[in-house]
């Protein structure tokens, strides 16, 4: 398989992200973070494990692999729970174009471990995107620090920052062992801890109950999610990681006119404006490294 496999799946996981998004959600606003990472995740572990329970064994006996599966897994788990958290508390048309942060994060690591090289042109757009962010972040008619912050935006700042970080870790992870076992050891990794922590309040019988009550918003979220992390891990290690996060990361548009048309969310006209710029900066950003 050659890079423009990579690039077609990194647009199987924007799409894929765009609706598993919108439909997270949904359900952290029904049942809860840990019930919904534990919902995306157990199920996803259960469908890998006949693809690589023959492979199991082998990271096992080496400790570098290890740690970057571990690491990796680990970020991403708290990643997770601030995405979630951010989501259930702001709109999704202005948390979902500051995760574009993810972009510059993951391209930094990828350029510091990697040496994956950006140009001054990319510099520039990167640069482009984050006021792009800032710009819709803030509310109000007039564009000024006093203003206070979209519900659930610094969450999101602070989600992307790790996000990017999980987004890295993942595709080096892939490329070290393979796309099917990463995403495998990423499942069973969160989905244990968010089990462990719904047993520790007591909670983990009304996750099954809920899950059956809700299984028609369940379904389609855990598939699109799954379906667009192992398209994402299997684009990383066909292109460049810069050329993966970049172009799934377009999955905001997606995203954000899912909220817009569908649950009716209302931007002030800076908003807008940073929104736009945001998604085009993030888009030329794409094109600039195909």
């Amino acid at each position: 398989m050659s890079a423009s496999v990579g690039i077609g799946l990194a647009f199987v996981a924007m799409l894929c992200w765009g609706i598993g998004d919108f439909l997270i959600q949904r359900s952290t606003r029904k049942i809860g973070d840990f019930e919904t990472l534990l919902a995306i995740t157990g199920p996803g572990a259960l469908i890998l494990l006949p693809f690589v329970w023959r492979n199991l064994g082998e990271f096992f006996f080496d400790g570098a692999t290890f740690g970057v599966l571990a690491g990796g897994s680990f970020i991403l788990f708290v990643a997770a729970l601030l995405e979630f958290e951010a989501l259930k508390r702001g709109k999704i048309s202005v948390i979902e174009p500051t995760w574009s942060l993810e972009i510059p994060t993951s391209v930094l690591l990828a350029y510091i471990i990697l040496s994956e090289k950006l140009s001054f042109y990319q510099l520039l757009l990167i640069l482009s995107l984050i006021i792009g962010l800032f710009l819709i972040s803030y509310r109000g008619q007039i564009f000024s620090f006093r203003f206070f912050v979209e519900r659930g935006v610094l969450i999101s700042l602070l989600a992307a920052v790790f996000m990017g970080t999980a987004n890295f870790f993942v595709g080096w992870g892939a490329r070290l062992t393979d796309p099917l076992l990463m995403n495998f050891f990423l499942n069973v990794f969160i989905a244990v801890a968010s089990g462990l922590f719904l047993l520790a309040r007591g909670e983990l019988h009304k996750f099954f109950r809920d899950f059956v009550q809700t299984r028609k918003l369940m379904l389609p979220m855990l598939i699109s999610d799954n379906a667009a992390w192992v398209a994402f891990a299997f684009a990383m290690t066909l292109a460049p990681i810069g050329i993966a996060v970049a172009l799934s990361e377009s999955y905001i548009i997606v995203a954000v006119i899912l909220g817009l048309a569908i649950n009716r969310e209302r931007l002030e006209r800076h908003q807008k404006f940073g929104l736009i710029a945001a998604i085009a900066a993030a888009i030329t950003l794409a094109a600039t490294m195909v």
